[in-house]
């Protein structure tokens, strides 16, 4: 009966595979690759409206690492348009209007490049290492791509470096800890210890990941929080408070592929995190955006992403546990992708969900087209 069961279940995970595929390869590639880009400059647009067009909107720097990474990986997703030219553009018009004198990147640029925000986030550092670490991949160029990301992992270190652990937010808080910006760091921290060639790669990903467990995630609950002082207290008020189930879930992926020293704390951590997620922040089949601490609901609304790194955890979970009750999670995940795909023109997507089910019309924004990627490539990795 177990082997029937999770043949059944295989067999869904393999059709939902087969639909998101079509998708994206048949539609939402062409798309944004259309509408998406500005012809004038290479760069990624904001947000397209649900009519298809490109809204004139100031474009924050880090939609245009992650565009690069969604662009870079649809070779290997079947997609046969102009991937090199597409990613090159993109660095190009990224490097060119985002990066400042110090080789930080600052946070926001009009429509024709103009600085509009002077400010550097190490939330949008942690995207530009990611982005170097997808171009290196897609253009074949590991050497002119690692130089430029130690010269950006250079500056972080030199200038956000905290002393007791981990890294300042950015340049105007400077008591202010976040486990989000360090969670992408983590990620393209990974993606350059599986490519590059610096050792530093590897030993900051060991480093994130025990920063994780000893400072992020509360012992008693099992939660991962988002914001912090200097000296790791929970930031006062409800900042302090958050839970957010899409973070407990993205969490829990990067933790699992975190298999140096101290595996397995890392791996029942990660399970642990999913457990909160799924018992506490999945609610008529979707993730939602926000808890508190007690694990009550701060934020019912359901946001597209989370949905995304609920199918890449539970994915993962199931390929290192063995346990079918995440394979059958991660296609109840990918199910619910569905219900934000349904679009008048098909490509797009919509962004929240409301507690009655109901879909709210709003453009669909540029920076959720890397989530969406990475968990149609991770269900299509996992049945192969």
């Amino acid at each position: 009966m177990a082997c029937e069961e999770e043949s059944l279940v295989d067999a869904r995970l393999a059709a939902l595979c087969g639909r998101l595929h079509e998708w994206l390869v048949g539609a939402a590639y062409p798309l944004w690759s259309c509408q998406g880009i500005d012809p004038r400059n290479g760069g990624f647009v904001e947000a397209l409206g649900q009519d298809g067009t490109a809204l004139r909107e100031s474009r924050r720097a880090r939609v245009q690492p992650r565009q690069i990474t969604a662009f870079a990986r649809a070779p290997m997703l079947g997609w046969q348009g102009d991937v090199a030219g597409i990613v090159r553009r993109g660095v190009d018009y990224l490097v060119a209007h985002y990066r400042r004198e110090d080789g930080l990147y600052r946070t926001l640029a009009g429509i024709d490049g103009e600085a509009l925000d002077e400010r550097a986030l190490l939330y949008d550092q942690s995207f530009v290492l990611l982005g170097f670490a997808s171009a290196a991949a897609a253009l074949d160029a590991r050497a002119e791509f690692e130089r430029r990301a130690l010269d950006l992992r250079d500056q972080i270190e030199r200038q956000w470096r905290g002393t007791t652990g981990g890294f300042r937010s950015g340049e105007v808080d400077t008591d202010r800890r976040e486990s989000n910006p360090h969670m992408h760091l983590l990620e393209a921290c990974l993606a350059w210890a599986e490519f590059g060639n610096d050792p530093g790669w590897a030993a900051w990903a060991e480093e994130i990941a025990d920063l994780a467990i000893e400072r992020f995630i509360n012992p008693a609950s099992g939660a991962l929080g988002e914001a912090f002082t200097a000296s790791w207290d929970a930031a006062p008020g409800v900042a302090g408070r958050l839970v957010e189930p899409g973070h407990q879930f993205e969490w829990a992926w990067l933790l699992l592929q975190c298999q140096g020293r101290n595996w397995p704390a890392r791996r029942d951590h990660a399970l642990r995190l999913i457990a909160v997620g799924e018992d506490a922040g999945v609610r008529d089949g979707v993730a939602i955006n926000a808890l508190l601490d007690d694990f009550s609901v701060h934020d019912p609304n359901a946001r597209l992403w989370p949905q995304t790194e609920r199918l890449k955890s539970a994915l993962l979970a199931a390929s290192v546990t063995g346990d079918s009750r995440y394979s059958n999670i991660a296609a109840q995940a990918a199910a619910s992708l569905f219900l934000y795909l349904e679009t008048a023109i098909t490509g797009l997507w919509l962004d929240l969900r409301l507690p009655n089910g109901a879909l709210i019309d709003s453009p669909a924004p540029a920076s959720s087209f890397y989530h969406l990627v990475g968990g149609i490539a991770a269900l299509a990795a996992s049945l192969r």
